[in-house]
């Protein structure tokens, strides 16, 4: 579901969505566009800056409160509770 939010200009694979009671974020689409990590707000379709500086990303996923990012040379972990991040060198 994407609540309407406009999808066609970005790659399917930097986009994910918060399944509603999965921990933080649920029902809100997660997306990285011009190297940012973005949450949409269904609600009002706003776009909520979360990370910036996501070098060469190739997909992303979201698991309770955790979005992983998966890069090229690093895998990027970011905690939607504590607003923080990790990476581990791949």
């Amino acid at each position: 579901m994407t609540h309407g939010f406009e999808i066609t200009r970005i790659d399917k694979n930097l986009i994910c969505e918060g399944i509603i009671g999965d921990g933080c974020g649920g029902g809100r689409l997660f997306f990285i566009q011009d190297e940012t990590l973005f949450a949409n707000d269904p609600m009002t379709n706003e776009n909520i800056l979360l990370l910036e500086n996501i070098h060469m990303p190739r997909c992303i996923s979201k698991r309770g409160c955790v979005v992983s990012i998966q890069c090229e040379s690093e895998l990027i972990e970011f905690d939607l509770s504590s607003m923080s991040k990790t990476t581990k060198n791949i």
